[in-house]
């Protein structure tokens, strides 16, 4: 009898990767995907703690399938990821939701096929596994559920300890994946048919920094490289290890995007102090000068965080002059949000939420008009989207140019994976849209 999975995902792309990592070994035990969450024989949780309402969104979902557990008996239920690696959230979960089978962490993902297996076997007892960092790397297959893109981690966990981050404690210290196998696996996807490939990392410029390995910009020019039709995309880029070096590559390779992703975070010196980012305003606009030397056309995206703790009037001033300075393609708000077991929840100068509001919506809108000025610029010009998919609503195809900005076409022909070049006679806000040529 066929057996089904179901797996549901919390987070970034480097979460949705995972979760493909995780649909490859239920793939390889026997299992395909479940028309419905009901029709499921096995269903796990891939969650993320970097938001403060995740915690809630999970038990919510969780809770909600005790009675599927109920009726039926053979129904294995996981629960793995950020959330549950944090300290104590594995014994949280096995205490409230006891018909949970199995809760992992993210330094032990590579041994849920093991698990499973046991639970499979008959095994009895919920199985409690919260490994420390072993320094590990699982490599194990994937079920890419993103064609024509595709995700490739070339790092893991991250060293920097940003105050205000809980991913060095869930995630644990960097550790790079040997070159030889992401090398590997970018050859395949592009034999494969992928159109596009993006490097993850919570800190992708320091790829084995200090190693005797590739460094990082060696292993953008080693795939840059390779044969083919293709783009390759890296995230994320922290500042502080933004070099020269990688400028370069990018502009000396027609396969990497004219398009990097740099979180600034703040545009005040006295908040990045104090949320440990090591480097200043002027480091950073420096990074930015060294970019637009080598590629000009660059389109620089970032994130942004508003209500860190003491964060003044002149405070939130300075992340406004950053970003009018910068010219942002786009960007990521957020208001901060305090992480149990970070230094920043226990800094004094709380932010209220009416300030952390106000000043939110006036960075979104600041940012918006920025984005829609820029989309202005492309009509009248002709550009190649990589088509991710079709928009059954609109009745259009839809995909990126090579910046990132999406656009819309209609076509007769099935255009998903293709390159296509569109002219722009239009466009709204982030997207824009045109004929196809």
């Amino acid at each position: 009898m066929e057996k089904h999975y179901h797996i549901v995902t919390y987070g970034c792309q480097m979460n949705v990767h995972d979760s493909e990592r995780i649909a490859g070994m239920l793939i390889e035990l026997g299992y395909s995907e479940a028309p419905s969450l009901e029709e499921a024989d096995i269903i796990v949780f891939n969650t993320c703690c970097i938001r403060e309402n995740a915690e809630n969104h999970f038990f919510g979902n969780l809770g909600a399938l005790k009675a599927l557990k109920r009726e039926k008996k053979d129904l294995i239920i996981a629960a793995g990821g950020c959330l549950t690696q944090q300290k104590g959230m594995a014994e949280t979960v096995h205490k409230k939701f006891p018909f949970v089978d199995i809760v992992f962490g993210t330094h032990n993902l590579g041994k849920l096929k093991d698990y499973i297996l046991q639970k499979r076997d008959g095994y009895k007892k919920s199985i409690i596994r919260i490994d420390e960092d072993t320094g590990v790397i699982y490599e194990g297959s994937s079920f890419r559920t993103s064609y024509p893109n595709a995700w490739v981690n070339i790092t893991f966990g991250c060293n920097n300890f940003c105050t205000y981050c809980i991913v060095p404690y869930v995630k644990g210290r960097e550790r790079s994946r040997k070159s030889e196998n992401i090398l590997a696996e970018c050859r395949q996807l592009l034999d494969e048919g992928y159109g596009e490939i993006t490097l993850l990392g919570q800190n992708v410029n320091s790829y084995n920094n200090g190693s005797d390995d590739l460094s990082f910009p060696e292993l953008l020019r080693k795939i840059g490289d390779m044969d083919g039709k293709f783009r390759l995309r890296f995230m994320t880029s922290h500042p502080k290890d933004f070099s020269e070096d990688i400028a370069l590559a990018i502009a000396g390779s027609s396969h990497i995007c004219d398009c990097l992703h740099l979180p600034v975070q703040s545009g005040s010196d006295r908040i990045l102090k104090a949320m440990n980012r090591h480097y200043t305003r002027d480091d950073y606009l420096r990074k930015i000068d060294i970019l637009r030397k080598h590629v000009p056309d660059c389109a620089v995206t970032t994130d942004l965080i508003v209500g860190f703790p003491g964060e003044t009037d002149v405070d939130f001033k300075d992340t406004l002059s950053l970003v009018k300075e910068v010219g942002y393609a786009s960007a990521f708000t957020f208001v901060y949000s305090p992480r149990t077991g970070t230094p920043a929840a226990k800094m004094e100068g709380q932010i209220p939420e009416n300030v952390s509001k106000a000043r939110i919506m006036e960075l979104v809108e600041l940012v918006n008009s920025q984005t829609r000025t820029m989309s202005k610029k492309y009509i009248g010009k002709t550009v190649e989207i990589l088509v991710e998919d079709y928009d059954e609503k609109r009745g259009l195809y839809l995909g990126r140019d090579e910046h990132g900005r999406m656009g819309y076409f209609s076509s007769d022909e099935d255009e998903v994976g293709n390159f296509v070049n569109v002219k722009i006679n239009h466009s709204n806000g982030v997207s824009i849209m045109g004929d196809k040529v």
